[in-house]
């Protein structure tokens, strides 16, 4: 396929520096990949499509998320009936702007390829709420920002501190980590999410995070322990069943050797003396 290459001047609206589409891919192959001079965002709405690219074909099934830079080229094909995708187009200059102000979000900041995150059910909806938020404009930076920030800020809280180069089933599984439906299931969970044997996924983990499954996921629910420690005042047994670990006595031995205090010293210190502090 021969790449051509789209403008953001032909894309933008004059005065905007965002511009969203939604539209239903057809199932006939592309003619051409093209590439563009611009950043693209786009996101599989419904259905399936099949992304191709200059190395293959990758399947993106509903809830796929995917950032393209100047230099990425690609093309979109339906595969069956009703595969929605909705495209953002954003200006140059608020990359520009935003690259100077973004944390070093792999997400956001990845050149080598087309960055790749995955939507769940409550994600996806609220990325089509501020989506339709948007659709009204004015698609002016402090819109596109209202829009792109909180997207970014929830991919950030789903670091999972793998380099990029790592497997991207890999990625997926320790970004799904951070749902409580998975971390409170325990390491199980977690290699269930994987996708691989078990022994494949504990030993790509270690590979890569020098950590079994149970560690990583135990170091996923001491951070949200801790969190929840300063953020509420439900007593600890409430706060470590939530996290999955049913024996208070196991909870306050992960909790001490991952932030090197016990549970009540770690909210005396981050929560009442923060609100209330002594003379």
């Amino acid at each position: 396929m021969t790449a051509r290459i789209l403008h953001h001047a032909d894309i933008l609206p004059p005065g905007s520096v965002i511009h969203l589409t939604r539209a239903t891919l057809t199932t006939a192959r592309p003619k051409a990949l093209h590439d563009h001079d611009f950043v693209e965002l786009f996101w599989v709405q419904n259905g399936t499509v099949r992304h191709h690219r200059p190395g293959g074909i990758e399947t993106l099934k509903e809830g796929a998320l995917v950032l393209l830079r100047p230099g990425q080229t690609h093309a979109l094909q339906g595969k069956g009936e009703a595969s929605l995708v909705v495209s953002v187009a954003l200006h140059p200059d608020l990359i520009g702007q935003l690259d100077g102000r973004v944390p070093d979000l792999p997400f956001w900041r990845a050149a080598d390829g087309p960055s790749r995150a995955d939507r769940d059910m409550r994600q996806l909806a609220a990325l089509n709420h501020a989506a339709n938020l948007m659709d009204h404009g004015p698609f002016d930076t402090l819109a596109a920002e209202a829009f792109l920030l909180p997207l970014l800020a929830d991919l950030a809280r789903a670091r999972t501190d793998l380099p990029a180069d790592a497997p991207d089933w890999l990625h997926r599984a320790c970004a799904a980590a951070q749902d409580p439906e998975v971390y409170r299931v325990g390491a199980a969970g977690f290699v269930a999410r994987t996708g691989q044997s078990h022994p494949h996924a504990a030993r790509s983990l270690q590979r890569w995070l020098g950590l079994t499954p149970t560690a990583y996921i135990n170091r996923v629910r001491m951070a949200r322990a801790a969190s929840a420690l300063t953020r509420d005042s439900d007593p600890l047994p409430v706060i470590a069943e939530s996290v999955g670990i049913a024996n208070l006595s196991h909870f306050h031995k992960l909790f001490r050797a991952h932030h090197g205090m016990t549970p009540l010293q770690y909210r005396q210190q981050f929560q009442r003396d923060v609100v209330q502090p002594g003379p």
